[in-house]
């Protein structure tokens, strides 16, 4: 029995896309809407990209943030680190597409990553941070 979402602006009798084996939850266009802000807002910090520095960053419990890209392919190679965020209780999040969350992330156009984390947020970011959190949570209740 897979998890089915369907796409943006879908309405019941438009095409469904299956959701991969690394995400979670439905992440509504509001909370990618905060997360790529906030992403954009700490570029220039302490942020690691691509599924190995994001591992190492989760299993260290040095990550504040993970974002995943849903269109990673092949989808296992992000499987792990919603576990490995639950058992750290790092929050997580989805935004659509690797080339939005590499070029939000301060990467050369065209450039993609799968996932980044956030190992900093700015004291003068934290209003934004909590936002995210927040919507993050209300998501999973």
């Amino acid at each position: 029995m897979g998890l089915y979402a369907p796409c943006r602006g879908a309405n019941a009798h438009e095409v469904v896309i299956p959701m991969t084996v690394h995400v979670r939850f439905e992440t509504p266009e509001d909370l990618e809407d905060a997360i790529f802000d906030l992403v954009s807002s700490c570029k220039d910090g302490a942020v690691r990209r691509g599924s190995n520095e994001v591992t190492k960053a989760a299993e260290r419990g040095s990550a504040k943030l993970i974002v995943m890209a849903e269109d990673v392919n092949p989808p296992e190679l992000l499987a792990h680190i919603p576990m490995i965020c639950e058992e750290k209780e790092i929050p997580f999040g989805y935004v659509r597409h690797q080339e939005y969350l590499g070029k939000e992330s301060g990467l050369p156009e065209g450039v993609k990553t799968a996932s980044i984390a956030l190992l900093e947020i700015p004291k003068a970011l934290q209003d934004k941070f909590e936002i995210v959190l927040k919507k993050i949570k209300d998501v999973n209740s």
